[in-house]
Formats: C-alpha cells, sequence, structure tokens
C-alpha cells in the first residue's frame, strides 16, 4: 500500500479504536468488524467487501508494532516513503538518500575505477497481507516497488510473520553494480472460524447439551471445503478435541489434520417442561459432588 493510501486512510477511526489502543483491545474491535463485514455475510454487496479491506489493512498496520510507528509518522509528516532500506548498506531513509547520491556504504571486490569495485543496492523491505485460506493453499499477490509492478508467489503453508525474498527487485545500485533484494514479511490475515496450530488446522465446535451425553453425528466446517460428518460420543466432556484426518494443511509432503473442539453450549433459559424434565433427569443419575476432588487437593499442602 502506497503512502499516499496511509495519509488519506484513518486506521484508527476504521477500526473504532483510539490511537493509544491496547493490543486486546485492538484485535477486539477488528474481530468484530471484520466479521460483522465479511463478504461470506454479504454476497454481491461491494460496499461491504471495500470495508472489509479497509479494516483488513488497517489492523494488519496497527498491529505490526515497527508499521504502526511508520504510520504514525508518516500521518504525522503528511507524507513520508513506503520502503524502507535495509540490509547492506542501508538502515533508514537517510541511507536511502545517500545511496541514491552515490554516498554512504564501501565498494566491496575489486576491479574497476581505483581498484573498486561497484556497490550493491540496497534491500527493501515490505509487508504484504493475505487471506487465511490464501496462507494455506497458496497464492500470488501484486506488490508495487518505485512505481514498478511485481509479482511474489505466496507458497502453500506459509506462517504468519515469515518472510520471502524477491533477488534482484530492491533498490538499484547508485553506480552500475547488483540490485538488492526486496524482503517481505508475510502477515496472514486472523480467520472467524478457524486457527492454525502447526500443520494443523483448529476449529471450535459447539454442541448441544444431549448431544453430549448421548452422542450425536454432527456437521464439522472444513477449511474450503464441504463440511464433514463427525462422531461425538455419548459422555463426551466440554473441551475434548476430535480429530479428522488430512483436513489440515497440505505442502511439501506433510499433512495436517482438522482438530476440532467440543464446546457444550448451556441454554439461556429452558421452559417449564424442559425444566421438570432436567429434575427428572437430575434425580436418576448417581449422587455425587462433582467439586469434592477440587476441593480436596485444594486444601493439600
Amino acid at each position: 500500500m502506497a503512502s499516499q493510501d496511509w495519509i488519506e486512510k484513518d486506521f484508527y477511526k476504521i477500526l473504532g479504536v483510539t490511537k493509544g489502543v491496547g493490543d486486546a483491545d485492538l484485535k477486539k474491535s477488528y474481530r468484530k468488524l471484520a466479521k460483522d463485514n465479511h463478504p461470506d455475510l454479504h454476497p454481491g454487496d461491494q460496499a461491504a467487501e471495500s470495508r472489509f479491506k479497509d479494516i483488513s489493512e488497517a489492523y494488519d498496520v496497527l498491529s505490526d508494532k515497527e508499521q504502526r510507528q511508520e504510520y504514525d509518522a508518516v500521518r504525522a509528516m503528511g507524507g513520508g516513503a513506503r520502503f524502507q532500506a535495509g540490509g547492506r548498506g542501508g538502515g533508514g531513509f537517510e541511507d536511502v538518500f545517500s545511496n541514491l547520491f552515490g554516498g554512504g556504504g564501501g565498494f566491496p571486490g575489486g576491479g574497476g575505477f581505483g581498484g573498486f569495485g561497484p556497490q550493491r543496492g540496497s534491500d527493501l523491505t515490505s509487508t504484504s497481507s493475505v487471506d487465511f485460506i490464501d496462507s494455506i493453499h497458496g497464492t500470488n499477490v501484486k506488490l508495487n516497488v518505485s512505481g514498478n509492478s511485481v509479482t511474489l508467489k505466496v507458497p502453500a503453508g506459509i506462517q504468519d510473520g515469515q518472510k520471502l525474498k524477491l533477488k534482484g527487485k530492491g533498490q538499484a545500485s547508485p553506480n552500475g553494480g547488483q540490485a538488492g533484494d526486496l524482503v517481505v514479511t508475510i502477515k496472514v490475515r486472523p480467520h472467524p472460524v478457524f486457527t492454525r496450530d502447526g500443520d494443523n488446522v483448529r476449529v471450535v465446535v459447539p454442541v448441544t447439551f444431549a448431544e453430549a451425553v448421548l452422542g450425536a453425528t454432527i456437521q464439522v466446517p472444513v477449511l474450503g471445503g464441504e463440511p464433514v460428518k463427525l462422531k461425538v460420543s455419548p459422555g463426551t466432556p466440554n473441551g475434548r478435541t476430535l480429530r479428522v484426518k488430512g483436513k489440515g494443511v497440505q505442502h511439501d509432503g506433510r499433512q495436517g489434520d482438522l482438530l476440532a473442539t467440543v464446546e457444550i453450549l448451556v441454554p439461556n433459559r429452558v421452559s417449564k417442561k424442559a425444566e421438570e424434565a432436567l429434575k427428572v433427569f437430575e434425580s436418576e443419575i448417581p449422587e455425587e459432588d462433582p467439586r469434592a476432588s477440587l476441593i480436596s487437593r485444594a486444601g493439600q499442602l
């Protein structure tokens, strides 16, 4: 995203937070807005899709400490460079201008005028965001580097925070040497349902109290595919994790699983008839204190 976008877009306002917002409140606000404006909930709504993209861009920048500092600085100055010089011969705006005008850094190697070789251009760093599903299956993203369009291939299974390098796509040498590299940090946008656990994908699956007690066959969502059926055994406790083989991350010859964690839902209110039935149920089960062991262990030294 170009620096002009940073000037025109108030990311704090987009996410409904103040400038001093903490990480936890920032994430909370982002997740609510991303869920409410997700394209899956508004098919064909271009305005919702545009809002979702703005929300994702805003979170990508403000959730990254370095990018947030850079954004605040650019907004304060009313402009600035989007890419920073880094790596060999560079470390910031001063190094960028120094290299552009022939200053800074040495001339490694031999040959050339006076026995010196041409100077290598500085590396450039940037950040690119991809959707969760694209991080699993791989994708291509377009980057704008110094006015030039560059295609970056993002491999399947990439993790949030991983860096990719495009050789020779960094800053040009000031005197005919090799160009620097472009180092891109990949940010994976959170998914409203799925999370990553190595090569496995996790999902929390709600079940009713009756389903947990009596057992049931339920449908579980699968990333990028049709839901699959999963058997919940009678007496399944809250928090138990069930495994669906081969429905996780698949890359480099490895194949992860889908890990579905059971969450038993308790109804907010029940009818009089259901309440009476629960009382009958309670009278029929063995009489025991489920907290007896907890209290006993809490009193141990």
